[in-house]
């Protein structure tokens, strides 16, 4: 049998894993919807009103549904369940029993006071993993929202202009990072329930997720006690790395060693700044930011953003044009990415980033209108213990 023939018979890294999600908004969807589309059967609990993110638009999808929560909600089946009447309750408890995995990120407290407290539910199921994504941690009912946490974890203090006032970032960094950080941890609690036959907890908070997140600038501060700052596009440690203004718009120049530093100055015609003892070394680029910006803004000024990136780029420097989303698009397309595929009913959506060579991800159904599985999901709960019968 030919390679490429094997590979066709190999089922779906997480096939045969059920996912709970009683999640919402964000973090805790984009940590199911990863799961899923590694193959694991991912059903969804909805209040009867419905995911919140479902009346966040504009923008709309050409179906009338927010995109925004389109983005985390593919592969997933939607069943409506009122966890505050105990019929509801109950289905969800029998759901729950059957996963391999929950995800929820209600306050902390709520699974407990609605009778679906871990004790509980892990005597029903042991092999359970449980993944709870908090704002700040199960000691704190605090709601997390990513604005607050960006806020409170720093991330606004060293975002923006330095005589700007602290900006956000213009995505819910925070939750992508902590949806991503539980998708990890569930794939981790699941490995070693191969080996023991027992699920645990995993737990993420989006202030953990972030202060983890900030890397070098928290390395810095607690290793240093350097307190960063707001910096625009500089970088705190490497110069020159930064954006110029060209004769038509932005461009990015991101010199990370001495040898690229001195292509840079050669194909910008200033072949003479490495020789300066301020700009010989990145230390003392670093040092001498200001001088070397004003060394080279007058150069890149000169000449259009095309210009620069097909000198810098074929003199080996990174480089590239300050792009909007569109141009992102256009550019990953370019490179061969194929960052974008076409659902059932016309949803377009951004591909899995996580390419495997044997076992792709797949792509098997649209985000689910409110509640669309409910008959079968409820069926399926009615009826004796068995695995979730896929179409």
């Amino acid at each position: 049998m030919e390679a490429g023939e094997a590979r066709v018979n190999r089922a779906a890294p997480l096939a045969g894993v059920l996912v709970a999600d009683l999640s919402r908004v964000l973090a805790g969807p984009l940590a199911a919807m990863v799961l899923a589309d590694l193959g694991a059967e991912v059903i969804k609990v909805e209040r009867p009103e419905g995911d919140d993110t479902r009346s966040w638009g504009p923008p709309w999808s050409a179906s009338g549904t927010s995109t925004y929560f389109e983005a985390v909600n593919r592969n997933k089946r939607s069943v409506a369940l009122d966890l505050r009447e105990a019929g509801d309750r109950e289905l969800a408890r029998r759901l729950i029993a059957r996963a391999d995995v929950l995800i929820e990120n209600f306050r902390p407290g709520t699974m407990e006071r609605l009778g679906l407290g871990e004790d509980e539910l892990r005597a029903a199921n042991p092999r359970l993993v449980w993944c709870g994504v908090t704002g700040f941690g199960r000691q704190s009912e605090l709601p997390g929202y990513d604005l607050l946490i960006q806020a409170v974890g720093g991330l606004m203090s060293i975002t923006g202009d330095a005589d700007g006032p602290p900006t956000k970032v213009g995505v819910a960094l925070v939750d992508v990072i902590a949806g991503l950080d539980a998708a990890v941890g569930i794939l981790a609690a699941l490995r070693e329930r191969d080996a023991s036959g027992l699920g645990q907890r995993v737990e993420v908070s989006l202030l953990g997720a972030l202060l983890a997140g900030l890397v070098n600038q928290a390395s810095g501060f607690l290793g240093a006690g350097a307190v960063p700052a707001r910096m625009g596009n500089r970088h705190p440690s490497i110069a020159p790395y930064e954006s110029f203004a060209a004769a038509d718009g932005e461009i990015v120049v991101a010199v990370g060693n001495d040898g690229q530093f001195r292509a840079l100055c050669a194909a910008l015609g200033c072949g003479e700044l490495p020789a300066d003892a301020r700009f010989a070394t990145n230390p003392a680029r670093v040092a001498h930011r200001d001088e070397l910006a004003a060394a080279l803004a007058p150069r890149c000024a000169a000449r259009t953003r095309a210009e620069l990136e097909r000198a810098l780029s074929g003199a080996g420097v990174p480089c590239g044009p300050v792009n909007d989303v569109g141009e992102a698009f256009a550019l990953a397309q370019r490179l061969g990415l194929q960052p974008v595929v076409e659902l059932a009913g016309g949803s377009r959506q951004v591909a899995s980033p996580i390419a495997l060579g044997a076992t792709p991800a797949s792509y098997r159904r649209p985000p689910p209108a409110l509640g669309a599985d409910d008959a079968a999901v409820r069926a399926w709960l009615d009826g004796p213990p068995a695995p979730f019968a896929a179409e």
